[in-house]
């Protein structure tokens, strides 16, 4: 698992995030001990935190996952570490109700690896990647919502060109979707290689001469779609701010360019003053609660990219909390 799984950018995560968790004296903790906590938004295959464990000996993580399965391999990679991990199933946005379920009302640390995991693109049942032909599902949670195939055969073509113009900024989105309606109505799609077939056949040359697979846009729209994962999003990155301690650090691993805006705007709403203007002086409530830590987004080297092709498209930002809420 260990082998397959290569976390991206770990030291520049475990760089961002050290200030925090290494404080002397465990200055920062809020959790009625000396730990600092870090808390894993996304566990996946565990490799981020299993990293966060090693590297920082003191501190205690949490770790969300909606994939049970994730939760069951990650569970047996972090066994090592006892009682100083605890895993959660759970969606991120839930971040808030797990830290109050717990006990532990501010941590010291968060990261958030957006995006399909490893484990869920190379399971070829999961049906996440397009290069393989499997069961058209997507959800990253089995047990509960609707596939992929569901998407396809049920929603309006409006609603899937929306869809695929809004989450895959997929310019060719009618051309498709009017073949997938075409399609559908002889058959219900179920299968990933059908839907890739018909994607090839939709497009003019001109647009399958470049951005790789042209089949990429509409996957990827369709699992933000099936998974909720802008919305979840929306709602999850200010709440990890909120439940940050003064002093404590936030890292963002984003994957596609609606993700980082997301996270930019959160991060830059925070990191400015609210003071209306031409007040000669700013009273303390309305100063930035945000340090940003990275100048826009930072890249992965051409080095991690070699050996790593998955950490292509990373884009990492990170932020101190500096100040409290106004009351």
């Amino acid at each position: 698992m260990s082998q397959r799984h290569v976390p991206v950018m770990l030291q520049r995560c475990l760089d961002l995030l050290a200030p925090a968790l290494e404080a002397p004296d465990g200055a920062l903790a809020t959790d009625g001990g000396r730990a600092p906590v870090v808390v894993d938004c996304t566990l996946g295959l565990g490799g981020h935190s299993e990293a966060l464990l090693t590297r920082f000996p003191d501190a205690r993580l949490i770790a969300l996952d909606r994939d049970k399965e994730a939760l069951r391999l990650s569970g047996e990679r972090l066994a090592p570490f006892g009682e100083r991990a605890t895993l959660v199933h759970a969606v991120y946005d839930e971040l808030p109700e797990v830290l109050d379920r717990l006990g532990t009302p501010r941590v010291q640390g968060v990261l958030f690896d957006l995006g399909v995991s490893s484990m869920q693109l190379d399971e070829a049942d999961r049906g996440f990647a397009y290069a393989q032909d499997a069961p058209l599902d997507m959800r990253m949670d089995q047990t509960t919502g609707v596939s992929a195939a569901e998407v396809l055969n049920t929603y309006p073509a409006g609603e899937l060109v929306r869809i695929l113009r809004m989450y895959g900024e997929e310019k060719q989105a009618k051309r498709i979707v009017s073949a997938i309606v075409r399609e559908r109505e002889k058959e219900p799609f179920d299968r990933s290689a059908r839907l890739v077939e018909l994607i090839r056949d939709a497009l003019p040359q001109a647009a399958k001469r470049t951005g790789g697979n042209p089949a990429k846009r509409t996957f990827q729209a369709l699992r933000i779609e099936v998974n909720g994962e802008l919305s979840v999003l929306e709602r999850a990155i200010p709440a990890a701010v909120r439940a940050l301690a003064v002093g404590g650090r936030i890292a963002v691993l984003s994957y596609h360019s609606l993700e980082d805006r997301l996270v930019k705007q959160v991060f830059a709403a925070g990191a400015v003053s609210t003071a209306p203007p031409g007040l000669p002086v700013v009273p303390e409530r309305y100063q930035p609660r945000l340090k940003l830590l990275t100048r826009g987004a930072e890249l992965p080297t051409d080095e991690e990219v070699a050996e790593n092709r998955r950490a292509a498209p990373a884009r990492l930002r990170g932020a101190e909390r500096i100040r409290e809420d106004a009351q």
